[in-house]
């Protein structure tokens, strides 16, 4: 008797799981949605927050928690209810922690759902204004005619910019030493004070003092020339084809999220991202607006995993 009735309420709790959660997918959104940033700047998650709320009239909050290298931003979105109104933004941060780092709270690619890539950046190879070195061709015959005795800082082990001047090293076959620094505006004083040779410096951050000429800019990390630095070659161009790494922006959603609300955000982020105010903000951030689809972000990751997996190996980089 008893195992009728099991059979019998199974189905129907099913049903009524199901039903409940296609109802609360269809009247989504009806309450505020959070973005949680790791680290890096909330521009981005601010911007389109805005546009969001202007939209669906729900308000959007933008929640800091960049602890941890994005680790304690990405455990908290990941283990969040799957409905739409948890929401990470995304940067290279979380691609490379989820193969450098051993023992992750969460798994990046499995417990986390592509939405939409919203925009990348590059990150500029610099030296101090006064600096002999002029160009990648100056840093590599300066560096191989003095192994070991050059130095390029980071924001830290195992950042973007720090798999930048890894894959550098590796794909020039230069020995030059790595200066991890808390802060990208760390190591950046110490290349104007003439400690450190070279840095790559995440776009926004060296735009500044490239324009007020106390960095030099010697080429930037991107496959693409910048479009606010169109007369900067790329590492590639000067002879390296197969280099090229970016910072980047995306939307993440919880893994289980209904597939209606990803398909939604993905529109809405999408749109947003096409707007031209939105996009006159993006660039004067230091970004290259994209709006990508969910599978085009998703190809995009897979590619960014396998890119960082490459060069820790290589490099034998440790967590920090």
């Amino acid at each position: 008797m008893k195992l009728s009735i099991l059979r019998f309420i199974i189905p129907v709790l099913s049903f009524f799981l199901v039903f409940t959660s296609l109802s609360n997918a269809q009247s989504y959104p009806d309450k505020p949605i959070k973005i949680i940033v790791g680290p890096g700047p909330d521009n981005l998650a601010r911007i389109t927050g805005e546009k969001l709320t202007g939209e669906w009239g729900q308000p959007v909050i933008v929640d800091s928690r960049p602890a941890a290298g994005g680790i304690v931003a990405g455990d908290f979105v990941a283990k969040a209810p799957a409905d739409g109104y948890t929401l990470l933004l995304s940067t290279g941060s979380f691609t490379i922690n989820s193969v450098l780092q051993p023992k992750m709270p969460y798994d990046f690619q499995k417990d986390l759902t592509p939405v939409s890539l919203l925009a990348t950046l590059p990150f500029i190879l610099v030296a101090n204004s006064n600096s002999p070195i002029k160009s990648v061709k100056d840093l590599i015959a300066n560096a191989k005619s003095q192994p070991g005795k050059l130095n390029y800082a980071s924001s830290g082990n195992g950042t973007p910019a720090h798999l930048a001047g890894e894959m550098l090293k590796q794909m020039t076959g230069i020995d030059i030493a790595h200066i991890p620094y808390k802060s990208a505006a760390a190591g950046v004083t110490d290349v104007l004070g003439g400690q450190v040779n070279v840095m790559f410096v995440p776009a926004p951050s060296a735009l500044p003092f490239i324009r007020s000429n106390q960095l030099r800019a010697l080429a930037v990390s991107s496959p693409k020339r910048y479009s606010l630095l169109p007369e900067v070659p790329t590492v590639a161009e000067e002879g390296y084809p197969n280099f090229a790494i970016v910072g980047w922006n995306g939307i993440n959603a919880p893994a289980k999220t209904p597939p209606n609300v990803i398909e939604k955000l993905n529109k809405e982020f999408v749109k947003i991202m096409r707007q031209k105010d939105v996009q006159e903000k993006a660039i004067a951030a230091g970004f290259e607006p994209i709006g990508s689809s969910v599978e085009e972000f998703t190809q995009f990751l897979k590619r960014d995993i396998s890119r960082s997996l490459e060069v820790i190996k290589t490099g034998n980089i440790q967590p920090f």
